[in-house]
């Protein structure tokens, strides 16, 4: 089995709605991706929001921890015990409001009111995760 450090973020923008990001068009995650090599977590997760959802003006709140779990099968419901990832989140505040993804993989973005995110999110570790920091945010 493959072990693998990815980041990302909970992206608040100024109404509190989170930033949602879909995965080859059937799946959905808060943004985040792999470690490449050289970086560090703030640098991978703010490269991975970029990427996934448009947004680069950041502001950095807090850590919000860190979880593992399987990445997410091919049907976008079951998991592929063929990869375990440890996930590393920061908490982001943004002015921007306009999502725009330029990772072909992650066609689409959209805000997403914070009492329906959990819903929205495909992996049940993902869910998880967020209903854990929902207080936090």
């Amino acid at each position: 089995m493959k072990e693998t450090i990815s980041a990302g973020g909970v992206v608040l923008n100024a109404k509190g709605e989170v930033a949602v990001a879909s995965q080859y068009g059937h799946t959905w995650s808060l943004p985040k991706g792999h470690i490449e090599q050289g970086e560090d977590a703030m640098a991978a997760a703010k490269r991975e929001i970029a990427e996934e959802t448009g947004l680069t003006d950041l502001e950095y709140v807090k850590d919000l921890g860190s979880y593992a779990r399987y990445k997410i099968g091919q049907d976008g419901r079951s998991e592929d015990s063929s990869e375990r990832k440890t996930i590393v989140m920061f908490l982001f505040k943004t002015t921007q409001e306009i999502l725009k993804p330029t990772d072909p993989d992650n066609p689409e973005a959209r805000w997403v009111a914070q009492d329906r995110v959990a819903d929205l999110l495909s992996h049940p570790k993902d869910k998880e995760f967020f209903e854990k920091v929902i207080g936090e945010l």
